[in-house]
C-alpha cells in the first residue's frame, strides 16, 4: 500500500529502508497501478503500455513470453541484466480457479471464492526469515552484486520481484488455495504501532455499491468480524510489509558495501496494494486506495533528495523512465511518460518529444473478484470510477481531499464533474467496447475450457475454491451457467 511510504500511513510501522530512499531520494505521493492485480499489472509495467492495448484481461491473461520489455531494450543497448524471483508478467500462470472465477463474473450467482482473512503467528522473536523463498531471491541478488555487478565493464540493471507482502496460500479453503492468511513472526509484528493502526469504517452491506458487494461476498468478507480481528489483520500485514523492507535494506547494504550505491538508480515500488480490511474487503482488485495506489521511490545520482512529488503517476511510466534513464531513445506509441523531468527537475522539452505528461492517471481491472469491467481516473482531488458500459452500473466519485478513506461517493451531487472526467475516460479508452471485448473473450475462453473437459466437466467445476458454496446447491449453478452460455 503505497500510503505507507508517506505521513500518516508511515506512522503504523517501521520501514527504515523505506525511509533510508525518502532521505538520500523521492518518493511519489500520487503512484496507482494500471491493474490491481498482480499479472495485468506487470503486463503494464513491462511493456509500459495499459491494459486494454496489453489486453491482459486477467491474472492468466498478460503479455506474450517474446514481448519486448524496457528490460529486453536495456540489453540490446549494452546493458548486462538480470532479474530474480517473481516476474509473472506473461500468459498462463495462475490457477484454474483463478481464470474460471474471472471468465463466468457475468454469471448470476454469488459464491465465496476465497478463505476468509485470518493471521497466523509463527515462530519467535528470533524468527526474522518468515517469507523463505523471497530471502532465498534477496540472497541471490545479494550474491549477483557483490561477486558479478562490481566487476562488471558494462552497466547494469538488477530486477528483484518479491512475493511479500502478499497474503499466504490458505489450504482449509479448497482446490488452487485462495491466498487469505497474514502470516508474520513476532519479530516483525514487535515493528507495528498498534495504538496508530486505523479500524476502518464500513457501509452496510445493504448501502453498498452493487460491485462492492460482489467483492465482498466472493472474498468471504460479509460475515462478522470482530475489532480486534481487523485490527490484527491489518497488523499483520504491516509486519509483512516491514519484513519486505528489510529485503529492500539487504539491496541498499549489498550496493553500498561494493561502492555501487553511488553511481546506482534504485528504485522501489509494487504491483498494487492491500485493502487490508477496508471497504469490508482484503486484498486488491479494487479502486480504492488500499489497492489501487501503489509505492513509487527512487534515488541515485541526478535524483534529488527529500522530494514529494504530488503529481499523479502510474506504473507505465516505468517503461519510458527506464530507458531515459539509459539514454535509449523512447518509443512514441507507450501509454507511460518518462519521470526523468519530476526527479531531476528537468524541464519535460528537455527530456520528452511526446509533450507534457497528462494531469491524470488510468487504471482499470477485468479480472475475478469483481462483476464488471471498471475503470479508474485520478485527477487533482477527483476519482472517478466507470463501470461496464457506463449505465448499466451506477459510476463513483470521490473527493480525496474532502473524503480521503473513500466513504462517500458523490457522483449524484456533482453531475458536470462527472461528465467532464467521463469525457476524458473516453478520449483516452473506449470503455463500452472494451467492456464487451472482455465479456465476449470470458464466454469463449469458458466454452473452449468446457469442452476441453468432456466428461470430468462438473467435478472439475465442483471442486475449485468456491467448492464450499457450489456442493450445496451444484446443479442450480451448473444451470445458471447454461443460461449464460
Amino acid at each position: 500500500d503505497g500510503r505507507l511510504t508517506f505521513f500518516p500511513g508511515n506512522q503504523t510501522v517501521d520501514l527504515p529502508s523505506i525511509n533510508f530512499m525518502k532521505r538520500y531520494g523521492t518518493v511519489f505521493l500520487n503512484a496507482y497501478t494500471n491493474a490491481p492485480i498482480c499479472c495485468p499489472s506487470r503486463a503494464a509495467m513491462w511493456s509500459g503500455l495499459f491494459t486494454h492495448l496489453t489486453e491482459s484481461w486477467n491474472n492468466f491473461k498478460g503479455l506474450d513470453p517474446d514481448y519486448i520489455t524496457w528490460m529486453d531494450l536495456m540489453e540490446k543497448h549494452g546493458y548486462h541484466t538480470q532479474k530474480f524471483g517473481k516476474l509473472d508478467y506473461t500468459s498462463g500462470h495462475h490457477s484454474v480457479s483463478n481464470r474460471v472465477e474471472a471468465w463466468t463474473r457475468d454469471v448470476h450467482f454469488l459464491l465465496r471464492q476465497e478463505g476468509r482473512p485470518m493471521v497466523n503467528l509463527t515462530g519467535d522473536r528470533k524468527r526474522v526469515r518468515v517469507m523463505e523463498a523471497d530471502w532465498r531471491n534477496t540472497d541471490k541478488a545479494v550474491n549477483w552484486i557483490k561477486e558479478e555487478a562490481v566487476n562488471l565493464t558494462q552497466p547494469f540493471v538488477l530486477y528483484l520481484g518479491l512475493n511479500l507482502p502478499h497474503p499466504y496460500p490458505s489450504p482449509y479453503s479448497g482446490e488452487n488455495f485462495g491466498s487469505s492468511t497474514f502470516l508474520t513472526s513476532p519479530y516483525w509484528l514487535e515493528k507495528v504501532n498498534f495504538e496508530a493502526i486505523k479500524i476502518p469504517t464500513w457501509s452496510s452491506l445493504s448501502e453498498m455499491h452493487p460491485v462492492d458487494y460482489y467483492s465482498s461476498y466472493t472474498k468471504n468478507c460479509t460475515g462478522e468480524f470482530t475489532k480486534e480481528e481487523v485490527r490484527n489483520i491489518r497488523a499483520f500485514y504491516y509486519a509483512m510489509c516491514a519484513e519486505t523492507d528489510a529485503m529492500l535494506g539487504e539491496i541498499i547494504s549489498a550496493l553500498d558495501d561494493t561502492g555501487l550505491l553511488r553511481k546506482t538508480v534504485v528504485m522501489f515500488t509494487a504491483d498494487h496494494g492491500e485493502l487490508a480490511m477496508e471497504h469490508r474487503q482484503f486484498y486488491k482488485m479494487s479502486m480504492y486506495e488500499g489497492s489501487s495506489h501503489v509505492p513509487l521511490l527512487v534515488m541515485g545520482p541526478g535524483v534529488k533528495e527529500q522530494q514529494e512529488i504530488p503529481n499523479v503517476v502510474s506504473l507505465v511510466d516505468i517503461y519510458p523512465t527506464m530507458l531515459d534513464i539509459a539514454r535509449i531513445p523512447v518509443p512514441q506509441n507507450l501509454s507511460g511518460y518518462s519521470l526523468l523531468p519530476l526527479l531531476c527537475e528537468k524541464t519535460e522539452s528537455e527530456v520528452s518529444s511526446r509533450g507534457p505528461r497528462p494531469s491524470w492517471v488510468l487504471s482499470e481491472f477485468h479480472g475475478c473478484n469483481v462483476n464488471s469491467s471498471v475503470y479508474m481516473l485520478r485527477t487533482g482531488k477527483w476519482k472517478y470510477i466507470a463501470y461496464s458500459d457506463g449505465f448499466s452500473v451506477l459510476p463513483q466519485l470521490f473527493d480525496l481531499t474532502a473524503d480521503p478513506d473513500e466513504l462517500t461517493n458523490v457522483a449524484i451531487k456533482f453531475p458536470i464533474i462527472v461528465n467532464s472526467l467521463d469525457k476524458i475516460l473516453r478520449s483516452v479508452v473506449n470503455y463500452p467496447k472494451v467492456s464487451s471485448s472482455v465479456r465476449e473473450y470470458n464466454k469463449r475462453q469458458f466454452i473452449s475450457w468446457k469442452q476441453s473437459l468432456g466428461q470430468n466437466y462438473s467435478s472439475v467445476i465442483a471442486n475449485l475454491r468456491w467448492h464450499q458454496d457450489w456442493l450445496k446447491e451444484q446443479k442450480k449453478y451448473e444451470n445458471a451457467i447454461d443460461r449464460w452460455l
